[in-house]
């Protein structure tokens, strides 16, 4: 088995894309009178402009009540894409992150993919840009480029195959059978997960999610002996630490079917705080706890909530809808390359439902595969 890093060492990002600008650019509270007032003028300008909203779990509980309410869907990045392409409307309004209004126009090409603030992105997708993970796909040419969800549109156009976290092993899996040696990218926690797991030999590119990374093993060895009878339920994008303390390594959906069907009553979640909306939701009476980023001195970017995805807000709903702002454009060309890893993943899924990560209690309705 081999494992390499490739050393990417901006992976944090500064400029106009930076954590501290994205915070300072996450719209203010409401009061309870302006959150109906705007999810009213929202939900008529979705109705107005036959136009569908699609919310990623980790986006403002008021977007994702306003997705379900109007008859688009919660759901994770690939599931989000699923849906849009599946839909009627034409005009889909995409609350997440930039790389997922990405997908939803190379899956729906023809479709207007509208998005409430396109400064919206992700420490991943900015720590793999093409240039760079093409000179290093190139200089290894006899491995299959894998690459996670979190990329862009021009990253997927170099890979072979995407992945998601729910189908990650089985993919892996299955070319590590063939004979087949991979660059992984461009996650690195996930990726020496998967590597652990299937003894698959992977270049792994030094990608990171802000998010996930900052949840500590020690500080939450501590937190489960407070909480003894607590189910531990850790994202396999968090460091090896963590992810050696759970009682559940899952995808988003795996999370929320743990504590849907789960018999703890005590649930400590690491991943974007903003799932616990939904978890609240769909397993009313659980007790839900974060899992620690080092605590409430700590100077962390994120501290368990993504600044991109805090970016999304209703008046950006509103925007985009009213003034025609935030329109998703992906070059036809690398849309069409870009798509054949993503229809080489979904064609594996079918012919392999096995190959799909377990659910816990099985597949619970409203909720995508991650």
């Amino acid at each position: 088995m081999t494992e390499q890093t490739y050393e990417y060492d901006r992976q944090d990002a500064t400029g106009a894309t930076c954590t501290a600008h994205a915070w300072a650019k996450v719209p203010a509270p409401l009061t309870p009178e302006q959150r109906r007032e705007r999810k009213a003028r929202a939900a008529e300008l979705l109705k107005q402009h036959n136009a569908v909203l699609v919310a990623h779990y980790y986006v403002d509980g008021d977007l994702q009540d306003l997705a379900l309410e109007t008859g688009g869907c919660v759901a994770d990045s690939l599931e989000m894409a699923r849906f849009g392409r599946d839909h009627a409307s034409q005009t889909l309004v995409v609350a997440g992150v930039r790389f997922m209004g990405e997908s939803a126009k190379i899956l729906s090409p023809a479709k207007r993919v509208l998005m409430p603030d396109l400064d919206a992105t992700c420490s991943l997708d900015l720590g793999c840009p093409i240039d760079d993970f093409t000179a290093f796909c190139d200089a290894h040419p006899d491995r299959q480029v894998v690459v996670y969800a979190n990329t862009s549109a021009a990253v997927k156009a170099r890979a072979d195959w995407m992945v998601t976290s729910s189908c990650a092993l089985g993919i892996v899996q299955h070319l590590k059978d063939a004979g087949q040696k991979l660059i992984w990218a461009p996650d690195r926690h996930l990726g020496r997960y998967i590597q652990q797991h299937t003894g698959a030999d992977m270049l792994l590119w030094n990608g990171a999610c802000i998010v996930h990374d900052e949840f500590k093993g020690t500080e939450l060895e501590l937190l489960k002996a407070e909480h003894p009878n607590a189910m531990v339920l850790v994202h396999p994008e968090s460091p090896e630490s963590v992810v050696k303390l759970a009682d559940v390594v899952g995808s988003t959906s795996q999370m929320l079917s743990a504590v849907i069907h789960g018999s703890a009553q005590e649930y400590i979640v690491a991943t974007d705080n903003l799932i616990m909306h939904r978890m609240r939701q769909l397993a009313p009476g659980k007790t839900l706890i974060e899992a620690p980023t080092a605590g409430n001195s700590a100077t962390c970017k994120s501290c368990a909530h993504c600044p991109w995805m805090a970016m999304n807000g209703l008046q950006g709903v509103i925007d985009c809808l009213e003034q025609g702002v935030g329109e998703i454009h992906v070059d036809p060309v690398i849309g069409r390359e870009a798509v054949n890893c993503i229809d080489r993943m979904l064609g594996f899924v079918a012919a392999h439902p096995s190959a799909l990560a377990p659910r816990v209690q099985g597949m619970v309705r409203g909720i995508g595969a991650a």
